[in-house]
């Protein structure tokens, strides 16, 4: 798309954002249950779209032009499909967050400030390969009232084209939604486009792989919202429970080997008293074992897993905040004090206990859906859901009143907190 008609396009998703800031909690909801129905009656459609896409991004793969984990990444099938379709209705069930009274406090009498929540806005959405990403983006975009530019990956474009069609067949049936809130581009022209807008644009969210996410953030002024790495670990601490380590780290590491949130890295106590048990489970697993990596910052993507024995569990912490991408980090441990102490020493966004780094999933906390992982500290952290597309503004309200009074002495702020 050339220059003009992408500045054309983002004026008009920055007039809706206008817009659907202002609609109702009813006409979201009803939004989204028609897109959820819609994307149902054209599945038939949007399987058959996503079958194209597949036979030509395998001719890619047999030419390793393209990943293996990202043609996996591709593939959408009825598991998918019905989680996909079921996210939607799950955000339509989800308290509206735009409006919510965060705070409420009397300056003075008469004199009230309210920090109310609202829509960031626009936001461009850059992404690769997965096409359920444009279902969930776009349902959390409605109901957190946002307006959203989305630039899916060429080799999903069929699936892409099939699903927005679905979804902005929904759309113009809902009464009283405006038009232009979810808008699609498809060339490379356009993500370079995207970058510049900062006047129209107010959030980019990249999901995709390091390059994507770097280049993104050297070329744009608008803030970025995402991670770059997925570099997720697991620490087999001395007290483990054999079957929890073996369960937790086969999940973590085969259940969708690709997913940002599997594990790359396991480290191991040295006085764990079953580490050759362990690592056949692994094996066993078709888990192919490193113990000398070439990087510590390697993610694989892949059933391929590094590990390290560690002398203590402060080792074991200043590895992961050496190393992790600030993802999502896990200790399998029966000592309750020292998963408090690696709880509360990892520096990043996702720190569990016995459990696996695949929980770090929007709809699996219960949000519905994600529009991805941040692994900033500003704004938003971890699975990014509805409360994380909204910022917030002050309302004072007042009756005619003057900072001179204040400054002079003739009236004093009492700061009584209402809610």
């Amino acid at each position: 798309m050339e220059e003009n008609n992408f500045l054309d396009l983002a004026k008009k998703a920055k007039a809706a954002s206008k817009k659907i800031a202002t609609i109702s909690t009813e006409i979201k909801n009803k939004a989204l249950l028609n897109i959820a129905e819609s994307i149902k009656n054209n599945s038939n459609k949007i399987f058959e779209a996503n079958k194209k896409d597949l036979d030509e991004a395998k001719i890619l793969v047999e030419k390793k032009e393209l990943s293996q984990s990202t043609y996996n990444r591709l593939k959408l099938d009825e598991n998918k499909m019905r989680d996909m379709i079921q996210g939607i209705i799950d955000i339509s069930n989800l308290e509206d967050p735009i409006g919510k009274v965060l705070l409420k406090r009397e300056l003075d009498k008469d004199l009230v400030l309210s920090k109310v929540s609202c829509p960031i806005g626009v936001l461009g959405i850059i992404f690769e390969a997965r096409p359920d990403v444009i279902s969930q983006i776009s349902a959390l975009a409605i109901k957190s009232s946002n307006a959203v530019i989305l630039k899916g990956g060429k080799e999903s474009i069929n699936t892409n084209k099939s699903i927005m069609e679905a979804i902005q067949e929904a759309l113009a049936k809902t009464e009283g939604f405006p038009n232009d809130v979810l808008t699609q581009v498809f060339s490379r022209d356009d993500v370079k486009n995207m970058l510049s807008m900062d006047k129209y644009i107010d959030l980019i969210i990249p999901r995709g792989g390091n390059s994507l996410v770097k280049f993104i953030k050297e070329n744009t002024k608008i803030p970025v919202l995402g991670h770059a790495d997925g570099i997720c670990h697991i620490f087999v601490d001395e007290s483990a429970d054999l079957e929890k380590a073996k369960r937790i780290i086969i999940d973590a590491k085969t259940q969708y080997p690709s997913a940002c949130n599997s594990v790359e890295t396991i480290l191991i106590h040295k006085d764990f008293k079953y580490p050759s048990e362990l690592l056949k489970a692994l094996e066993d697993s078709d888990i192919e074992l490193i113990a000398t990596p070439e990087s510590w910052h390697k993610e694989y993507s892949d059933k391929i897993l590094a590990y390290k024995f560690v002398e203590s569990l402060d080792e074991a912490i200043e590895h992961i905040n050496e190393y992790s991408s600030g993802h999502t980090e896990s200790i399998v441990t029966e000592n309750k004090e020292n998963a408090k102490i690696f709880m509360n020493s990892i520096d990043s966004a996702g720190v569990y206990h016995n459990v696996s780094t695949r929980f770090a999933d929007g709809f699996r906390y219960g949000f519905g859906a994600e529009v991805g992982i941040s692994t900033n500290k500003t704004h938003a952290r971890g699975p990014v859901g509805l409360e994380g597309l909204t910022i917030y503004k002050y309302n004072l309200e007042g009756n005619g009143e003057i900072v001179k009074d204040y400054v002079e002495g003739k009236k004093s702020f009492c700061h009584k907190d209402l809610v």
